[in-house]
């Protein structure tokens, strides 16, 4: 059957994967992705056929997908957490477009690592928040720190992605500084690292201590509003119910 799912898959442990996405890579022919998502699916669906591509070959991935979609196959192109959040929809969508092409393309959503990761730390995203990548690689690093600031000033909790890598060690520090700009220094900061997977943990810290935080790609920094408290080794922000109606 001519399709393509996008699918986002979870953070990437079986348990994480919602049903539908389960059952679409199921019926798959071929799964497509980047090749560290490759190995984690593979570990579970072992018997699929693959394709896979290194990191920043996106456009390519979602032109091969429609290749074989036009073949009478069925594909599932996945990506790591939620398939629009930072996935791999978008993109598929407009090369469908480009190329004038009616194959069915059907979106799959998964839980992101903000979701993920908010439940480890307890319930910091309780009321609005902003989920910001720090990588620079698609968005100037003058947009990343205007959004920053706006949320910032806008009393959003901030979920940051992509929070450094090897060739980018001052944007979470950058971050920090602007945000305190507006907050204090010990407003509370959840960090996760590898959400979901069998080697997940997370830490509590201030916003003073961010700057100096050892996080990687995989690490997902959730900074709390002027109401976030940290009670019982739990991150909580309010969302303005009274105690007496709970």
């Amino acid at each position: 059957m001519k399709r393509i799912d996008v699918i986002g898959f979870g953070p990437g442990n079986y348990e994480y994967m919602t049903i539908e996405a389960v059952q679409a890579i199921k019926a798959a022919d071929v799964i497509i992705g980047y090749s560290t998502y490759v190995e984690l699916l593979k570990k579970i669906f072992a018997e699929k056929r693959y394709l896979d591509t290194p990191m920043k070959r996106e456009v390519e991935r979602c032109k091969m997908a429609l290749e074989e979609a036009m073949k009478g196959q069925r594909v599932a192109l996945v990506s790591s957490g939620d398939s629009g959040i930072y996935g791999m929809a978008g993109i598929m969508l407009q090369v469908i477009e480009a190329a004038g092409s009616e194959v069915p393309v059907h979106i799959i959503a998964g839980v992101t690592a903000a979701s993920s990761g908010a439940a480890m730390l307890g319930a910091p995203l309780m009321n609005d928040f902003a989920v910001i990548s720090l990588s620079d690689l698609m968005t100037s690093y003058e947009q990343i720190m205007k959004r920053v600031r706006c949320a910032a000033e806008g009393d959003f909790v901030i979920c940051l992605y992509n929070p450094k890598s090897r060739k980018r060690q001052g944007h979470l520090a950058e971050a920090a500084d602007i945000i305190m700009e507006y907050r204090p220094a010990e407003t509370p900061v959840g960090l996760v690292h590898k959400a979901g997977r069998d080697d997940a943990c997370d830490e509590m810290m201030t916003l003073g201590e961010l700057k100096n935080a050892d996080v990687d790609m995989f690490t997902t920094v959730i900074i709390g509003n002027s109401m976030t408290y940290v009670r019982n080794g739990k991150m909580i922000t309010p969302r303005g119910y009274q105690l007496e109606e709970v």
